[in-house]
């Protein structure tokens, strides 16, 4: 009952005027970015981060999530109109969603993708608003070494396990621990890396590396490597934009199995959706193939329900994850993580005690803003549809300014502007060189924490580093860790040795002899 009291105040502080309003156009601009092409949450949140701290914190964080879950309500368009999905967790969805769309159902396709991720997030965050204060107590009980150990966890995960190459995550993973301890060492007061530069004292601000990596990279990429993309080969969705009865019948076991797989990777720090977009996805194709006349392959409806509510339900545990335990599952959450330390916050326990009202207003525009995306995405799908015929110069042309705005009327300063410049090459050459661009920014953000973390314990045990290693919180997240360390390793040794098979297969295979008449 004291959960729903609360859940009843935030709702009274979520439906103020002015935070509706930032509810509403954090889902408008998260479906725009999430339709736009190379375009994604995480850019998008890079982007509002500097022009946001005049925002009172409440407004600011809710118009944060409506950008995370509309990034994700709209992610999946490209892929469906254009077979080439804008972002990693909309891959699963464009397998058949595109194929639905070459049958002439673009439009159905389209309200199922929103139909899908409404529900997945909605259930997700009536688990989290119960869930949520469980983690928040259970997180008391961590320690220097537990927090550690979760840092470690973070790190491992991301840089390891959802990336093609385990070198190039860590080598990520490395830059931002690298970034994260240029400065002033706020314990011995010695500057570290800084060349003697007092614009260095300070270290390198979070806010501009993410808009030079994730936006100002991104746009030089397009401007060097895509010059010959071009939107003529987007479908334009006609038709009805609403499921049939019996589409809806087919579609609802698959909405609510890929919601089921995608809520426990919320707390789970591998990387965001991606992973359990392509499980749902798995599930529904091996469910199908069991019937005596299988779609998959022809635009089957449940390929592309079940990816869309499990990236959602996802998303919206992350937020649980990230309020109770200050963890980042994905770049997204993390560029939020570091809002909150801007603004003064901590994620974790502490938060629910000193901040309730940010909390719960926080927790209840979830549920509003599923709605308003719901209403945003599923009669207008067709006209959001149409942002895809932007031309890109133009599109790009005016991120570079508004990252070159952003920064400059943060610090002020045109030293962080050249900075902005410097950083964002490495993130076009990491981009270019296909260098996960997640670990960077965790690495970054978690950083600090793991440093403090290893510093408190080292003097709490009179260097003795053995206490890393003890308790049992600490043991079962290394555990965990080994674990999936384990099965990723496994699962990347399966997929080597079944490519080393087909090629001997296709080696072996006689010629086949062409005849001409």
């Amino acid at each position: 009952m004291e959960t729903l009291q609360l859940l009843a105040e935030g709702f009274a502080g979520a439906l103020t005027w002015q935070n509706l309003v930032w509810v509403f156009v954090g889902c408008l601009l998260g479906t725009a970015v999430g339709v736009l092409p190379g375009l994604g949450s995480s850019m998008a949140v890079a982007l509002l981060l500097p022009v946001t701290f005049s925002l009172e914190p409440t407004a600011a964080f809710i118009m944060f999530a409506g950008v995370y879950f509309g990034g994700l309500f709209g992610d999946s368009t490209m892929g469906i109109l254009m077979n080439t999905p804008g972002q990693a967790s909309a891959i699963a969805s464009t397998f058949e969603g595109h194929k639905m769309a070459l049958r002439g159902k673009a439009a159905q396709a389209l309200a199922t993708a929103a139909i899908g991720a409404f529900i997945g997030g909605f259930i997700a965050s009536i688990v989290v608003v119960f869930l949520a204060p469980v983690l928040a107590d259970f997180s008391t009980k961590f320690g220097p070494a537990e927090f550690f150990a979760l840092a470690v966890f973070a790190f491992a995960a991301t840089s390891s396990v959802v990336t093609d190459s385990a070198v190039k995550g860590l080598a990520a993973l490395f830059i931002g621990l690298g970034i994260a301890v240029v400065g002033v060492d706020g314990v011995s007061g010695a500057p570290r890396f800084t060349m003697d530069s007092p614009n260095l004292f300070d270290g390198i601000s979070l806010v501009t590396v993410t808009v030079a990596v994730l936006a100002l990279g991104e746009v030089i990429y397009v401007a060097c490597l895509e010059r010959h993309v071009s939107n003529k080969g987007i479908i334009r969705p006609k038709g009805r934009p609403w499921l049939s009865r019996a589409e809806f019948k087919e579609a609802t076991p698959a909405w609510l199995r890929g919601t089921a797989i995608g809520l426990p990777f919320g707390v789970i720090p591998a990387g965001g959706s991606e992973i359990p977009t392509f499980l749902a996805y798995g599930l529904e194709k091996r469910l199908d193939g069991r019937k005596a006349k299988p779609k998959f392959g022809t635009g089957a409806i449940r390929g592309l329900a079940a990816p869309e509510a499990a990236g959602n339900s996802t998303t919206g545990m992350a937020m649980g994850a990230l309020l109770a335990l200050g963890l980042p599952i994905s770049a997204t959450a993390a560029i939020m993580l570091a809002a909150f330390r801007q603004y003064g916050l901590q994620p974790g326990p502490l938060l629910f005690e000193r901040a309730p009202e940010l909390v719960w207003a926080l927790l209840a525009s979830f549920f509003i803003a599923m709605v308003v995306l719901l209403i945003l995405n599923l009669p207008f799908a067709m006209l959001w549809a149409k942002l895809l015929l932007i031309p890109r110069p133009y599109l790009y042309a005016g991120i570079t300014v508004f990252c070159a705005f952003g920064i400059y009327a943060t610090s002020g300063s045109v030293f962080d502007l050249l900075m902005l410049l410097g950083i964002g090459i490495v993130g076009f050459l990491m981009r270019a060189l296909d260098f996960p661009l997640a670990p960077l920014i965790i690495g970054m953000v978690l950083g600090p924490l793991a440093e403090t973390s290893l510093r408190d314990a080292a003097m709490s045990s009179n260097g003795d580093f053995s206490v890393l290693v003890q308790g049992p919180i600490v043991l079962v997240l290394y555990g965990l860790l080994v674990l999936v360390l384990g099965f990723a390793i496994r699962g990347r040794l399966v997929a080597r040795r079944a490519a080393r098979v087909a090629d001997r297969v296709a080696a072996e295979a006689p010629p086949v002899e062409v005849r001409t008449p």
